[in-house]
């Protein structure tokens, strides 16, 4: 056993009140929904959490192009497959169950709470599975989605080079026409997670290069899918095709994923098949890009979920100074039970669980996109910055208050609460930075269609905010903010899309925390610690949280005059 216990009540209440599981235009057994979540749940706890310390400790090595996982890392992956917790939302035409998106977030969830290192491959995979479904032939399809699916084999994104971090389109990896319609891939990918390991018997990855003569920038990028080993006759994986690990890094946190530097072709042997249309490799980047930003919100909520636990954990423990209020007798009593302490915890609470229905909002968008509801896929791209970029920015703040609850011996790394910070950390930068999420918020999302969908989704907002004023007040600075914004200039508009992406992304975890109150407070049973847990978090949200949003709207209508004040030269002293 270990000391992560899975929200299964909160996610089951979400996967109602939020997602609307209920309301999709498929028939769900509620039995098998509670067994899902609940199989989620043990995995989760018994074969995940305790390799969480394993994976960050002893780490994976890497020898002669090899790395190997750490003690217990194959067996656990082996119950994930053999549970078929990968092949949850996969298409029943290649061995996926073709159940909702939203329940198999609730297992990446518990996975990504219980070990994130070791729980980004199966996401990694995920997303290579959606780009063959949206950009692969048949026979790529039938070839490879199968053991995808069922995690038999692992996927990969590559994406990154050394010269070319976020420019993707500086990137300088090449793909030349070969025979059989295949090409020779030749180049080296940083930062690829998993991108070798002996979980699997083959890793596919989804790599992107230039073909000859191709146009600058990104219009030139095409995806290729290039397998660690080729397959045979009989389609086995038998075939060395020239891929190599030349490294794994060494890095903060994430300990237990191995963050490889990867190289292709180097003995001129590496092919690659393409995926989709030649120079159509960002359209096909950008369907596994937005389901890997949906997946690292999804890392935010399991790491701050976990963190939360432990400093509530250590709270309740650690005996320490009597109350100030003299209500102790002078005996010194639990740290729960001073008021900066149980500050620290709500917030954490409040912060996690507004994170967590937020997301769960946007998995709900992604099922009624996908039963055909053209609405819901607008509201999908507009909440898939909100979701990557609040999801973690909180991840980073609970579990730095984690730390801050269990005071100096929360700095000692013996105790396991700083690892969860340490992992956290990656969460704000990778599959786009936060800075880059709100870029996308302000100029593609709100420039689009001039504010249109924003506009709407205040109106929903305000039609369900009820007597709560400082939702009520959110909603029209958010409108103030974003009119603001469509008036400014380039430059005006990204020196304050950070703060307005807060604002709005707090307005919508509001709203939803709103909901969860009112729906908590018509089933309230007297002593259900869960509805008041409920009802406290979201009042804290509501009038803390909420009220500290109305605050940024002056950083985003700053401009940009302010950072510029000062020359390059000046800002190194």
């Amino acid at each position: 056993m270990s000391d992560f216990s899975a929200p299964s009540r909160e996610q089951q209440f979400l996967l109602r009140h939020v997602a609307g599981l209920h309301e999709l235009p498929i028939a769900l057994d509620a039995d098998l929904v509670d067994a899902i979540v609940e199989g989620a749940a043990d995995i989760a706890e018994n074969a995940f959490a305790p390799l969480d310390r394993v994976g960050d400790t002893v780490k994976p090595r890497w020898a002669d192009g090899r790395v190997t996982m750490p003690p217990g890392f194959c067996d656990a992956y082996a119950a994930y497959v053999e549970g078929g917790w990968g092949s949850l939302a996969g298409d029943t035409a290649y061995g996926g169950q073709g159940l909702p998106f939203s329940l198999m977030m609730v297992a990446n969830e518990n996975l990504f709470a219980a070990s994130l290192g070791f729980s980004i491959c199966f996401s990694l995979t995920t997303g290579a599975i959606e780009a063959l479904e949206a950009h692969g032939s048949d026979a790529q399809k039938r070839t490879w989605l199968p053991r995808l699916m069922t995690g038999e084999w692992s996927g990969t994104m590559n994406l990154t080079e050394p010269q070319a971090g976020s420019d993707v389109g500086a990137l300088r990896t090449v793909a030349t026409p070969a025979d059989d319609g295949l090409y020779r891939i030749r180049g080296q990918k940083i930062f690829i997670s998993f991108g070798e390991h002996d979980l699997t018997g083959n890793i596919v990855h989804l790599v992107l290069a230039r073909t000859p003569d191709s146009a600058a920038g990104t219009r030139g990028i095409s995806l290729f899918l290039v397998p660690k080993y080729r397959l045979d006759a009989e389609g086995r994986p038998t075939i060395d095709n020239d891929v190599r690990c030349v490294s794994i890094e060494h890095k903060l946190g994430l300990n237990g994923s191995p963050t490889c530097v990867m190289a292709y072709g180097d003995r001129g042997e590496c092919y690659g098949e393409l995926i989709g249309e030649e120079h159509g490799g960002m359209r096909a980047m950008f369907t596994m890009i937005n389901n890997a930003r949906l997946n690292v919100a999804n890392q935010g909520v399991g790491v701050a979920e976990r963190a939360r636990q432990k400093a509530a954990a250590f709270a309740r423990d650690r005996v320490q100074s009597a109350r100030a209020d003299g209500s102790s007798g002078g005996k010194p009593v639990a740290i729960v039970g001073h008021p900066d302490v149980r500050r620290m915890l709500m917030r954490m609470n409040a912060l996690t669980q507004g994170a967590r229905a937020l997301l769960y909002y946007a998995a709900g968008q992604v099922d009624r996109a996908n039963a055909g509801a053209p609405e819901a896929r607008a509201r999908l791209e507009l909440m898939t910055p909100l979701a990557k970029s609040f999801c973690t920015d909180v991840a980073c703040e609970v579990s730095s208050l984690a730390i801050q609850v269990h005071g100096g011996i929360g700095f000692i790394e013996e105790t396991g609460v700083a690892q969860h910070y340490r992992d956290a950390r990656i969460l704000p930068i990778y599959e786009g930075t936060n800075g880059i999420q709100a870029a996308d918020l302000v100029g593609r999302k709100l420039a689009r269609d001039g504010g249109a969908e924003l506009s709407r989704l205040i109106g929903e907002i305000r039609g369900e905010a009820g007597d709560e004023a400082t939702l009520i007040a959110l909603c029209g600075e958010v409108e103030r903010v974003a009119a603001w914004m469509l008036a400014a200039d380039v430059n005006d508009r990204l020196a304050g899309s950070q703060p307005f992406q807060t604002m709005v992304s707090v307005l919508v975890a509001g709203w939803l925390m709103a909901r969860q109150l009112r729906v908590a407070r018509i089933g309230a049973e007297e002593g259900d610690v869960f509805v008041g847990a409920k009802i406290s978090a979201a009042r804290f949200f509501l009038d803390c949280l909420v009220s500290e949003a109305l605050g940024l709207a002056a950083s985003a209508t700053m401009g940009a005059a302010p950072l510029y004040a000062l020359d390059e030269d000046m800002l190194l002293f």
